[in-house]
């Protein structure tokens, strides 16, 4: 959420920051700014919609310099205009801020400004921030200092950057629970809030933790915490491939990482099975599997799409490793007094692995004493760091905000460390080498299923026009049905709910009629009778039924008025192949209402503020 970018050494920053900009769009945002060092001030220009925009009035106004900064903004104080738009400046335009997170003491701390004399001219926590830091230096304090002093009078969450014209050979960078790295160049330094926007000048990257706060010059950067204790930060190689983060011939990143997920599947699960002995090795759990495999329950903690994922994993884990498990949302988590022991293990998933909900939750539990472990994608991340042990899944940057490839190769490892503990506990090495050929098929058996866009987009056309959607499922499939629904919500804004099938008739059922599309998830499986009957029971009612069968069946052909037909697989993997064509028939039904289904309205890929 929000997008922070900066740039000092010997070349024009603008293009620099603008391109990093551009990079950083897909997490969502509503305007942009770009700061600069000129002369005795800070040259700011603002714009509210694209980061094209933006550039557009920068070409008109000719900047150039050496130290710049630039920002896109989320809304969270104040609407989306210019005024409320990052940088903001002090006064006499020495000093400029960009900002991502949310000041919670704003109110007092701008109350107590005012009454030295500060006017405001936006809506926004940040306009706070930069003068809380002019104050601090007008009693004398250097650039570094004031910054640091203000953020310990700050309560909530930053990660910022600071210029001053007074100054200008650094810029000063903080955080506290929003992503911020430092970029190490040849003569110049770099600053992102994502490690995407970097990766065409440099693959050396400085992950800052919370409460740190950096002085970056051309040449060099001295790191200490915002107590004024001094610290050494590692640099780290990072490499992502600039072809993983562009659109590949595709018209939209949410195609292109939907098609990619043969490949995605396959890189979770690579090196990770060990088929002579039916099990799955997972480097990053070594020191924490027997503790986990002890723990008395497990509890699994998310938002959104990888709150779904983390509900077929109760489903896995219960089947096969027989632990008890609790899925919770992390938003929640924290503020009802949850009660957590010290036998407990706690998954958290999130594919940015900087989640704000989910990273406040997972230290709750350390600090309760439990077992932390992270299931993310980014490398490196605050999730990452912070877990007692963890896996990546390697579905390689997901740059849709709709989240595609991230929640199938999810469900991979979920799947993976259920046949783990399983193998330590009773399932036998027969079934353990079972469930390692239905995961080697797996990829072969997505190709054939995307092999059905051309269909899929047919049957989209019929509903674009459709106000209400209904997808149910049963067992391993109702949080299939959950993902589907929210994948149309996202981005085709079209009202959509997920239940358990059988719930239909316990209040949904009053909303069918022949206006009401139902999707049907429907595989062969134990409870294939039982969604059978509820599909009778929507076409008696002249509903429009979508059914996701399985190859093998024909009695769902006279039911459906429309049938997608995949390959079968065991009930544990099914939901990974049901998702694929509830993820087409979103992407067609929003591309053919003419949305941007890359970056849908209000909606940020990283969510790093409450």
């Amino acid at each position: 959420m929000c997008g922070i970018v900066g740039y000092i050494g010997n070349k024009n920053s603008v293009p620099i920051i603008i391109g990093g900009l551009k990079r950083l769009e897909y997490r969502g945002y509503d305007s942009a700014g770009v700061g600069i060092l000129a002369g005795d001030e800070c040259k700011v220009i603002k714009s509210v919609g694209k980061v094209a925009k933006l550039e557009q009035a920068i070409g008109n106004e000719q900047l150039e310099s050496n130290t710049g900064i630039g920002h896109t903004r989320w809304a969270t104080h104040g609407a989306p205009t210019e005024t409320n738009a990052h940088p903001h400046f002090n006064k006499d335009r020495t000093i400029c801020v960009i900002h991502n997170g949310i000041i919670e003491n704003y109110s007092v701390l701008k109350k107590e400004l005012q009454k030295k004399g500060y006017e405001f001219r936006s809506e926004t926590d940040t306009e706070v921030l930069v003068h809380l830091i002019d104050s601090f230096v007008k009693k004398g304090n250097s650039l570094l200092n004031a910054v640091r002093k203000a953020l310990i009078e700050v309560e909530g969450t930053f990660g910022l950057a600071v210029l001053s014209s007074k100054e200008p050979d650094k810029i000063i960078a903080a955080r506290r629970g929003s992503p911020l790295v430092l970029g190490i160049g040849n003569n110049e330094n770099f600053l992102a809030s994502d490690v995407t926007a970097l990766i065409t000048h440099t693959s050396q990257i400085v992950y800052l933790d919370d409460d740190e706060i950096v002085e970056v010059y051309k040449d060099k950067f001295e790191a200490k915490t915002i107590h004024d204790e001094q610290i050494q930060k590692e640099i780290h190689e990072v490499k992502i491939a600039l072809d993983e983060i562009s659109k590949g011939g595709y018209p939209h990143f949410m195609l292109k990482e939907i098609m990619e997920q043969p490949e995605s599947i396959t890189n979770s699960m690579r090196g990770r099975l060990i088929y002579e002995e039916g099990t799955a090795r997972l480097g990053g759990l070594r020191k924490a599997i027997d503790r986990l495999s002890d723990s008395k329950r497990i509890i699994i903690s998310a938002c959104g799409t990888s709150w779904h994922a983390g509900l077929v994993g109760e489903y896995m884990l219960e089947q096969f490793a027989g632990i008890p498990v609790e899925v919770e949302y992390a938003s929640e988590f924290r503020y009802r007094n949850p009660i957590i022991t010290k036998d407990d293990a706690m998954i958290f998933i999130s594919q940015s692995g900087e989640t704000a909900d989910t990273l406040a939750a997972m230290r709750e539990a350390k600090r309760r004493g439990a077992l932390v472990l992270g299931v993310c994608n980014v490398v490196g991340s605050s999730i990452a760091r912070e877990s007692d042990a963890g896996v990546y899944i390697h579905a390689g940057p997901e740059i849709g905000v709709a989240s595609t490839k991230a929640f199938t190769s999810q469900l991979v490892v979920l799947a993976l460390i259920t046949l783990l503990l399983a193998r330590r506990k009773s399932l036998s090495e027969q079934d353990g080498k079972m469930i390692i050929k239905e995961l080697q098929a797996i990829p072969e058996k997505v190709e054939q299923i995307l092999k059905l866009n051309d269909q899929i987009e047919e049957i989209a056309k019929n509903f674009v026009d459709a106000k209400n959607f209904l997808y149910l499922g049963r067992g391993y499939n109702f949080p299939v049905a959950l993902e589907g629904a929210l994948k149309l919500k996202e981005i085709s804004y079209i009202h959509a709910e997920g239940y358990p099938a059988a719930e239909m008739k316990h209040g949904p059922i009053a909303l069918i009629d022949k206006n009401m599309p139902t999707v049907f998830l429907a595989p062969r499986d134990s409870v294939y009778d039982k969604i059978l009957s509820n599909i009778e029971e929507v076409k008696a009612r002249e509903g429009k039924i979508i059914t996701i069968s399985t190859e093998d069946d024909e009695k769902l052909d006279a039911l459906s008025d429309y049938i997608i037909k995949i390959p079968g697989t065991i009930r544990m993997l099914m939901p990974i192949l049901n998702v694929i064509p509830l993820q087409l028939l979103a992407y067609h039904i929003a591309v053919k209402k003419g949305l941007d289904v890359d970056q849908p309205r209000n909606l940020a890929k990283s969510v790093t503020v409450e």
